[in-house]
C-alpha cells in the first residue's frame, strides 16, 4: 500500500468546461488544490492512476501526497464529482493542510459485531443511515475510520452520534454547535424484518 496515499499530478493553466473536457479525453481528470493560505493551483492527474486510488477506502480519509511538477504537498481528499453512469471520475478537490491547524474530514463508518448481534440474532435487519461522520481534528489524530459496535444493540433500538466516543484529539463537528437533538444524528438501527413481523 505504499502508494495508495501518494498522487502523482501536474499542474494546468487552463481552466472553464471546454479546457476540462478535453483533459477527460486525454484520459486525465481535472482538479484544483486549495487552502493553505496560498492560492489555489490547477491539476491534471491519470484517471486511471485515480480510479486504483479511490479502491481503498482510507484514501477518503487521510492525509495524502500530492506531488505537482516534482514537488510534494500534503492535502485531504475534499470533493470528488463521478460521472452518474459511467466509471468515470470528472473532477477532484485536494484541500491543503498543515500538521498544526486542525481539518474537518469526513471519515467512514465501520460496524463491528454483527455475527454476534443480539437484534440480528433475533430476526432484526440492519440498516445503515450514515456512510460517514463530519470529524475536526488536527491531521496527524484524523482516523481512518469510526467504528460503531452493534453487538448489544436490540431490534427497533439505534445508535447515535453522542452515543460515540470519538478517538483521541478528535471531535464530531455536528455536536459542536448543537442545542437540541436536531445535531444528533442516528447513524445505524435494527429493525423488525417483515418476515418476523409477519410470523
Amino acid at each position: 500500500m505504499s502508494n495508495v496515499f501518494g498522487f502523482v499530478a501536474e499542474s494546468r493553466t487552463k481552466s472553464g468546461k471546454s479546457a476540462a473536457k478535453a483533459i477527460r479525453r486525454e484520459g486525465r481528470v481535472p482538479a484544483v488544490l486549495y487552502g493553505g493560505h496560498t492560492d489555489p493551483v490547477m491539476l491534471t492527474l491519470n484517471h486511471n492512476d485515480v480510479i486504483k486510488h479511490l479502491e481503498h477506502e482510507a484514501v477518503y480519509s487521510h492525509v495524502l501526497d500530492i506531488t505537482i511538477d516534482g514537488k510534494t504537498e500534503q492535502a485531504v481528499l475534499k470533493g470528488l464529482a463521478r460521472h452518474p453512469a459511467k466509471p468515470v471520475v470528472l473532477h477532484m478537490d485536494f484541500l491543503r493542510v498543515n500538521m498544526q491547524e486542525e481539518i474537518k474530514v469526513h471519515v467512514p463508518l465501520h460496524f463491528k459485531g454483527e455475527a454476534v448481534s443480539v437484534g440480528l440474532k433475533a430476526g432484526g435487519v440492519l440498516i445503515p443511515l450514515a456512510a460517514d461522520v463530519e470529524v475536526i481534528c488536527l491531521p496527524g489524530a484524523l482516523p481512518e475510520f469510526i467504528e460503531i459496535d452493534i453487538t448489544n444493540l436490540a431490534v427497533g433500538e439505534s445508535v447515535h452520534l453522542h452515543d460515540l466516543v470519538p478517538p483521541a484529539g478528535v471531535r464530531f463537528a455536528a455536536l459542536l454547535h448543537a442545542h437540541d437533538d436536531e445535531q444528533d444524528l442516528a447513524l445505524v438501527k435494527i429493525a423488525a424484518s417483515s418476515v418476523a413481523s409477519e410470523g
